[in-house]
């Protein structure tokens, strides 16, 4: 059976004692007086700072959630970052990093106390390039910020989360996977979907690098275990003003379907979300949407040629046309906000002992559901996303699950593996153990490059503590 996390991982390094904490301050204090730091004088600050939105999960809520920093530094450029990192290398001080911190695994939560390095203050576009629309941007930048600011060029961000209006590009690309836009463009590890990054090294004199695409592969998901990112470059694509659908299905099987058949189309499509009943019965309407009468809702983000041929097609695929708007003309909550994890989190908000998982299902789709209803009943709830994977049309599944207990969940889990579904399991603590499941030598040998200490986010990474 699969095993869940009920302790911490085994070799954390010891929390720095009070003494070197307090010598580490002074000399940024003495070095940088204008860097922002924060100690136990400001414990609320301290406190949410060193957390994410974890408590979805109830297997790591009890092992994090008295997890945090010693000190905060909230750096506004490099060289305050390079000082940091230089201060924690010379004391052998744990260096967590973090950009929003709307993430749902503990990627940011550190484990052995030590220095949270907020870096939203890095936030610049430094560049945009008119010909390519490749872009260079600070790990801090908000993701909402960076699309108003490319709007008036016309480009826009390949892929954003649901948490589009509050997270942070460095955030997503260390801690997140894909979103709206993976119709599209795949996952954020797919080749071509990040170009390069400036990183910097946890050492006594820290260097500054620029790594190109190659090289920034290992650091790609890797939770900031193995490089302080401070810079990205990013590919853009041109700017659409997608038009929000929503679609009602009477019958599940229709619906899937019909998901699988637009997945599939020629259509310009960059997002499609498919709610069960239930689940649609909790979302935030849209203004001007009405909310469900017990039918299954698809959620299409369609370029406007796509029209043409939409509401035809949803009327002889079994479903009807419900509501259409542009989402520029979006006033309140936008339709991609009703996808991906806040999905799970307006579940949440209303169904109290809830959790969820994250799955891509085998194709063709609709014998695993089937097969998993059939044993879990009315304990799990669908939710699927289309998305791209190696070049093909998928379906991904946030299913929500009613929390049993420990042992339900590994079960569930080994049902869902067991019918030929993969899992990202947002329920552990390493990167290995979150994705793939195995080691990526890649990934630990950028940590012993840049991190030879082994002091960014200790604990995330296995490779790490089984080298």
């Amino acid at each position: 059976m699969s095993v869940l996390p009920t302790t911490l991982p085994a070799g954390l390094p010891p929390e720095p004692d009070d003494a070197t904490i307090a010598l580490l301050r002074a000399e940024l204090a003495e070095q940088h007086p204008e860097l922002r730091v924060i100690g136990t004088e400001a414990m609320a600050d301290l406190n949410r700072l060193s957390r994410d939105f974890f408590a979805y999960s109830p297997v790591l809520e009890p092992l994090l959630q008295g997890q945090r920093a010693q000190l905060v530094a909230a750096a506004s450029c490099v060289e305050q970052v390079m000082a940091v990192a230089a201060a924690c290398a010379r004391h052998g001080v744990p260096l967590t990093c973090r950009g929003a911190g709307t993430g749902n695994y503990g990627q940011c939560v550190p484990l052995c106390g030590g220095v949270v390095l907020d870096l939203v203050g890095l936030n610049r576009l430094r560049h945009h390039d008119p010909a390519t629309g490749v872009i260079t941007v600070e790990a801090g930048a908000l993701m909402g910020d960076l699309e108003r600011q490319l709007a008036p060029s016309g480009r826009t961000l390949r892929l954003v989360p649901s948490t589009v209006r509050s997270a942070s590009i460095g955030g997503f690309i260390a801690g997140g996977a894909g979103g709206i836009g993976s119709l599209r463009w795949g996952f954020l590890r797919d080749p071509g979907n990040l170009l390069g990054l400036e990183v910097v090294t946890v050492e006594p004199v820290p260097r500054l690098l620029q790594l190109d695409a190659l090289g920034s592969e290992p650091l790609n998901h890797a939770y900031g275990c193995n490089g302080i990112l401070t810079a990205l470059r990013l590919p853009t694509c041109e700017a659409v003003d997608w038009v929000q659908l929503v679609a009602g299905f009477g019958d599940w099987d229709a619906a899937l379907t019909a998901a699988q058949a637009l997945g599939r189309s020629a259509l310009e499509l960059n997002s499609l979300c498919l709610l069960e009943s239930d689940v649609a019965l909790a979302m935030p309407w849209p203004a001007g949407c009405s909310g469900p009468m017990g039918e299954h809702r698809l959620l299409l983000l369609a370029a406007p040629a796509a029209l043409e041929v939409l509401p035809e097609l949803i009327t002889r695929l079994g479903g009807q046309l419900l509501w259409s708007q542009p989402q520029s003309q979006s006033r309140g909550i936008a339709l991609r906000e009703l996808g991906w994890n806040h999905t799970t989190l307006h579940w949440r908000a209303n169904h109290d002992g809830w959790t969820y998982l994250q799955l891509l299902l085998p194709h063709p789709e609709g014998p695993c559901l089937a097969e998993l209803r059939r044993r879990w009943g009315a304990a799990l709830v669908w939710h699927l996303e289309g998305v791209r994977h190696q070049g093909a049309p998928r379906l991904a599944c946030l299913p929500l699950v009613r929390w049993q207990g420990v042992g339900q969940l590994a079960q569930l889990i080994d049902d869902c593996r067991s019918l030929g579904a993969f899992l990202f399991n947002p329920h552990v603590l390493s990167v290995e153990d979150g994705g793939l499941g195995v080691i990526d030598a890649d990934q630990v040998a950028a940590k012993a490059a840049h991190d030879p200490a082994g002091l960014l986010n200790p604990g995330k990474l296995r490779g790490w503590l089984e080298r």
